[in-house]
């Protein structure tokens, strides 16, 4: 069955809950998510919480896709720029799928859902994203129109001695 997207829920406690156990799940699974396993909720909750406060200050929107049971499967991030001359695009932050999904096509249906909701959006015209190297990932993100415009060698410090690029990609919308 297809995920459920919803663009602004209400943040619930429930909601809180549900993504913070996906960002813990996603990552003690090696997703590529701002962690390293082992981590914690509550090493996550701070992280939550910046981009809730971000949404509360309109600099950023959520994007929650649930399954059929109600759970919180997949998300993401969409955060306008501030700064004055690039407030025509913006960024996706934090692309999760849970684990027990991946595989069914989900992945793509977060990133297509996300430029739906951006083609919403007044004035934007791309989205851009980063992702880790050594996963494999800019070839998933390329398979889904988006495109590699640069790449910062060795910028990501997985763990002393594995710097991983920094890989950023762009999906015009015009």
């Amino acid at each position: 069955m297809p995920l459920t997207f919803t663009l602004d829920p209400a943040v619930t406690p429930e909601l809180r809950d549900g993504i913070l156990d996906l960002w813990a799940d996603v990552t003690a699974a090696g997703g590529a998510v701002g962690f390293v396993p082992p981590v914690t909720r509550e090493q996550i909750r701070p992280e939550l919480t910046r981009q809730l406060v971000a949404m509360e200050e309109k600099r950023s929107r959520l994007l929650v896709g649930h399954d059929e049971e109600g759970r919180v499967a997949a998300t993401t991030f969409l955060t306008f720029n501030t700064h004055r001359l690039m407030t025509h695009w913006i960024w996706l932050y934090t692309v999760m799928v849970h684990p027990r999904h991946q595989g069914r096509g989900y992945g793509r249906d977060l990133l297509a859902a996300a430029e739906r909701s951006a083609r919403g959006f007044e004035g934007i015209e791309a989205i851009r994203l980063t992702c880790r190297g050594g996963l494999g990932l800019e070839h998933f993100y390329a398979s889904c129109g988006y495109k590699e415009v640069g790449r910062v060698p060795g910028a990501i410090r997985v763990a002393p001695g594995d710097e991983r690029d920094d890989i950023i990609m762009l999906l015009p919308l015009t």
